[in-house]
């Protein structure tokens, strides 16, 4: 088992096959109430969390958005994409199977963001982000990385996977910041620079 802080730097992965990173996220109807205030809620808004594989500092691959795996393989599956936060447990989650993540790929950003238009982080509450060892067959929670509710950013980098040798690292980053809407060259630019 590991356990994350941000304070802790990188974590070795050491005997953890499979990681997943999970979002969660409440609506909010902002300073609205009466009936705007509960049509806001109804709707939502759309956070995604997005993966993006590294080949050295060139992003090459992005599980999220329409993309649910990438790679082809099953090494990097997205669940697919919750576009209110209604619901109990992770609204999105991106699963890793190291195994078969190939050789090229150095390491694996995993960011969160108001991605579409009409999206922000101030129309969203409790967002969480959750960090399971999700190997042999069982989920157990090795870390919970909140986001400040404070931010005016619509990004945040989660964490980042590392590849050392032959062996993964992993490291809280939880770093927020602001990527231009409907910009994947922007998110992958967001990604890299964290």
């Amino acid at each position: 088992m590991i356990t994350l802080t941000k304070e802790d730097g990188p974590a070795d992965l050491d005997g953890v096959t499979h990681l997943s990173i999970g979002v969660s996220w409440d609506p909010t109807a902002g300073s609205s109430g009466g009936v705007l205030g509960k049509l806001r809620r109804k709707t939502g808004t759309d956070l995604d969390l997005i993966a993006v594989a590294l080949q050295g500092g060139d992003p090459v691959r992005l599980a999220g958005l329409d993309s649910l795996d990438p790679l082809g393989n099953g090494a990097l599956v997205h669940s697919g994409d919750n576009q209110t936060g209604h619901g109990d447990g992770d609204d999105e989650t991106v699963t890793v199977e190291f195994a078969r993540v190939p050789p090229n790929i150095t390491s694996i950003v995993f960011v969160a963001a108001a991605y579409k238009k009409g999206s922000s982080f101030q129309k969203a509450r409790n967002i969480s982000f959750k960090v399971y060892d999700a190997s042999g067959g069982s989920t157990q929670q090795v870390a919970d990385i909140w986001p400040s509710l404070l931010t005016q950013d619509n990004g945040c980098a989660v964490a980042r996977a590392i590849r050392v040798g032959g062996t993964w690292k992993l490291e809280v980053i939880n770093t927020t910041g602001k990527v231009k809407q409907g910009d994947e060259h922007a998110l992958m630019r967001f990604a890299v620079g964290n």
